[in-house]
């Protein structure tokens, strides 16, 4: 495919070599050797079966719910009163539609009384047909990532992820075990992070849990899911959990920090290694630079989670990064929303906001916020690192610039990764690689990242810089806040 403004295919592939091997060395290994590579199918022709198949299952879902809603409607019971033989053989039909493997194959759902049979068939290991089409819609996702993952295609990955889409978890636990004590638990995580939303989606399809299907669902459709893909909880109880109205308050930078301050400039490499230097315990950047064309323009910058505890007394924290991925309004937005407000800067000023990981999520949940939009001119967002596709800017001129390893679990968290069939908008300038010298969680780093763009992917870099330009001028202020829930 042809690189465009989209640069959704650029990437740079290590040598392969042997995927299995125990010390993860990637020697070239030559054709002669190496033998007649066999023929593949393509990716694209792979996704778009996949896309047909999904298509099929949702269909079905939905052709279950309308049956089974119409049988059990009141019109349905008010017309069964006047001719009870009519509806005698309707209800025949429909229940052998419903259940027969040769219609929906036990497809019920919908409704109290349909919601209740669905649960049953699932705890009893019912496969509706389309259930089936379903897992068969992922399958073909996984194959078609394997294609350009070949360490996907190693016989490790593969007995695992052909243990999940038969729904065998005994025999997936083992073999991620296998992949574990082979490869170590990064590199075994690095090797399905491209799959990681299919394989979590045929977990919560397959499992006997009957409340955590949505998940599933939502993910085959393309949507955001709103739930958790184990327990099935609803995205409001991570609001319940992260309440807080958010509080910003200035702090002076350590002497580390004001000395990686004192060198910033307009460029995407150093606002990575600012990201970095602020950390994850909270704090966040507002910079003023008096640019180039003698306007006054600021920059904010969002560091992402703390890992050390699920919840802390600050917006960074895993809590707060569900939160953050499931909905817009979340502590952190409130927190950066007052810090703009504290700080004084002037309605209608242009901003650019650039975040990591959490920080790019609640970067774009600002952008998607029509108060944010209104009162400041959001020129730039750019992500790094950030499950952010499934959002969208309330501004439509504010341009999206995401950059994403794709050894790096987390962007793939919104549904959306290389086994995906949904797109972004042709507007958006996305600039993925896959870099072979970072495993996840190191691939996650904001270090990787800077060290990626400032290595071979320098051209990035400098389209990046090219496409910021109009903040380079002198910066005149640098001032960190600390973010609290309260």
């Amino acid at each position: 495919m042809t690189p465009r403004v989209v640069e959704k295919t650029a990437r740079h592939l290590p040598t392969q070599g042997d995927p299995d091997a125990p010390d993860g060395t990637t020697e070239p290994v030559p054709a002669a050797v190496a033998g007649p590579v066999p023929e593949r199918t393509g990716a694209a022709l792979l996704i778009a079966a996949s896309v047909l198949l999904a298509d099929a299952a949702l269909t079905a879902r939905q052709s279950g719910a309308e049956l089974t809603g119409a049988l059990f409607s009141r019109r349905f019971g008010l017309a069964a009163l006047r001719r009870p033989g009519w509806a005698l053989g309707t209800a025949v039909a429909c229940a052998q539609a419903l259940t027969s493997p040769s219609g929906l194959g036990f497809g019920a759902n919908g409704g109290l009384i349909g919601e209740l049979v669905r649960m049953a068939g699932s705890v009893t290991y019912r496969r509706p047909a389309k259930v089936a089409m379903a897992v068969d819609a992922f399958a073909l996702r996984i194959e078609a990532a394997a294609v350009e993952h070949p360490n996907l295609d190693s016989p490790h990955a593969r007995r695992f992820t052909d243990a999940m889409v038969a729904g065998n978890r005994l025999e997936a636990l083992r073999a991620m075990g296998a992949l574990v004590e082979l490869h170590g638990v990064t590199r075994a995580l690095t090797t399905v992070s491209p799959v990681i939303m299919e394989l979590l989606a045929l977990l919560g399809m397959l499992d006997e849990n009957p409340v955590n299907d949505d998940f599933s669902w939502v993910t085959l459709a393309g949507g955001v899911p709103t739930t958790d893909p184990f327990l099935g909880l609803p995205s409001s109880v991570l609001a319940f959990l992260n309440p807080g109205p958010g509080r910003a308050e200035r702090i002076e930078p350590d002497r580390i920090l004001a000395k990686v301050l004192a060198t910033s400039r307009n460029d995407i490499v150093s606002y990575v290694g600012d990201i970095g230097a602020l950390g994850n315990h909270g704090l966040a950047l507002l910079r003023r630079v008096a640019c180039a064309d003698g306007a006054v323009r600021h920059v904010l910058l969002l560091p992402g989670t703390s890992f050390g505890l699920l919840r802390n007394s600050t917006p960074q924290d895993l809590v707060g990064a569900f939160d953050g991925l499931l909905r817009t309004d979340t502590t952190y937005t409130r927190a950066v929303k007052k810090l703009l407000l504290r700080a004084g800067v002037p309605t209608g000023s242009e901003l650019m906001i650039v975040g990591h990981s959490l920080g790019g999520i609640t970067a774009m949940n600002l952008a998607t916020d029509v108060e944010v939009a209104s009162a400041y001119r959001l020129t730039h967002v750019i992500t790094v690192g950030s499950p952010i596709d499934n959002k969208r800017p309330a501004d439509h001129t504010t341009q999206v610039i995401s950059l994403v390893n794709k050894h790096d679990v987390i962007p793939g968290l919104d549904g959306r990764g290389p086994a995906s069939p949904n797109d972004i908008p042709d507007s958006w300038v996305e600039l993925a690689w896959l870099d072979a010298s970072y495993d996840y969680p190191l691939s996650h780093a904001p270090q990787a990242y800077s060290d990626s763009l400032r290595g071979e992917l320098t051209h990035y870099r400098e389209q990046v810089n090219k496409l910021i330009s109009a903040y380079d001028g002198e910066v005149v202020g640098n001032q960190p806040y600390m973010l609290r829930d309260k």
